[in-house]
């Protein structure tokens, strides 16, 4: 992948009964110029299956559509998710693909939006665990 087709610090934005919660994607990963999303990456320094269900509920929330992976690294290992059905893919830096493998599993995916009805209980999903995220930059007063 090139610096242009990694997003950093990836604002989001929901709505938790009726209160609005912000946050941000640690990266996201882009193909065909930038024009889709591929994969979101929390990265954490602790646990990695702490954090599965976190960045699966971001990558449902983030957008239009969902992002079709979700990843949790912590530079030396990985987890790979894919994000509608929530199952493991793979298991360490090998099991990300690379933007050649991306491109071509993206021409035969369907890209699905998050249902509206379960979109509420999503994000308290992911506003419980980000709320425990500590020494990060965006929660530290």
């Amino acid at each position: 992948y090139t610096k242009e087709d990694i997003e950093v610090d990836v604002d989001l934005e929901i709505s938790v009964a009726g209160q609005s919660y912000r946050s941000q994607i640690d990266l996201i990963v882009c193909v065909d110029g930038g024009r889709t999303r591929f994969m979101a990456f929390k990265c954490a320094a602790a646990s990695l299956g702490s954090r599965e269900r976190e960045i699966l509920a971001a990558a449902r929330l983030l957008g239009k559509n969902q992002i079709p992976l979700s990843v949790v690294s912590d530079g030396h290992t990985a987890i790979v998710l894919d994000t509608i059905s929530g199952r493991k893919l793979g298991e360490g830096l090998d099991a990300i693909p690379s933007k050649e493998e991306a491109i071509e599993k993206l021409s035969k995916w369907v890209l699905l939006p998050f249902p509206e009805e379960k979109r509420e209980r999503e994000s308290l999903i992911f506003r419980s665990y980000d709320s425990m995220n500590v020494n990060v930059g965006r929660n530290i007063k």
